[in-house]
């Protein structure tokens, strides 16, 4: 972690790309911009002699890339991620531009690892993928053809935070940001608890958990108050098998007709 440099707490994340070209174009692309953490979130050809090519001198950042076999790897203690998108998706959540969402990235980026994160190039990234995202990002273009290319992404994005960190737009965060392992931890406790006590008898689980963690996005939890939620969720676990131990108590009691 670097606290005099945010740019270098910064990770661009890779999901799922195709063409190796591209790996080695959006390296190059975050080398012009002084970003230099390359994750790869499964990708189909990695090494590659394209992606070498397509480097064009930025072989030390494709040298260094960290390979992932899962998106929670790849974001493993970040505390801000923010995730591209082209389309308008059906689950509320808070989309920015890059201009907009840039110094709120690099707010985080002064003391703690965030994440850019991008999807594969045909489809872009899934709900389950932005579900780990504080915050999505759009790219303003044309409507009548918003098609851009995975590197020119990464490259618009990185310029963006250059001229921000130039510009000094970024400020200390006044708290201490939950890291993407406990708010996964967070969220895992939750479902389980919900489960438990019945909550999703007549809901739609993966719909319901979508839209219960854009809820805590927008809240930006600290770790103390993660530990208070599952405190509350053990509570909730307890008094829920108390319940459940007294009610078969009781049926033994119930005479047979």
């Amino acid at each position: 972690m670097n606290k005099h440099n945010p740019i270098l707490n910064i990770r661009v994340v890779l999901s799922h790309t195709t063409h190796p070209g591209n790996i080695g174009a959006a390296a190059r692309a975050m080398k012009t911009m002084g970003l230099r953490q390359l994750y790869l979130v499964k990708p189909r050809h990695f090494p590659d002699a394209q992606a070498d090519a397509m480097a064009a001198g930025a072989d030390d950042v494709l040298r260094d890339a960290v390979v992932c076999t899962t998106l929670d790897e790849a974001l493993h203690g970040v505390v801000f991620t923010v995730a591209m998108t082209a389309r308008v998706r059906d689950i509320s959540i808070e989309v920015k531009t890059p201009r907009e969402a840039i110094p709120q990235l690099l707010q985080h980026a002064a003391s703690h690892p965030v994440a850019m994160l991008f999807g594969t190039e045909m489809s872009g990234l899934t709900n389950e993928e932005t579900s780990k995202a504080q915050l999505l990002v759009k790219i303003p273009t044309e409507p009548e053809f918003s098609s851009l290319n995975l590197a020119a992404a990464v490259q618009l994005l990185c310029y963006e935070l250059k001229m921000a960190a130039q510009n000094d737009l970024q400020v200390t965060p006044e708290i201490q940001p939950a890291s993407h392992e406990q708010l996964e931890g967070y969220f895992e406790h939750l479902e389980r608890t919900l489960l438990e006590i019945g909550f999703f008898t007549t809901q739609n689980p993966a719909r319901m958990m979508q839209r219960m963690r854009r809820l805590y996005a927008r809240a930006r939890l600290e770790p103390d108050e993660i530990n208070i939620l599952r405190g509350i969720l053990n509570v909730a676990t307890e008094y829920n098998a108390r319940l459940r131990a007294r009610y078969q108590e009781e049926m033994k009691n119930v005479p047979e007709h």
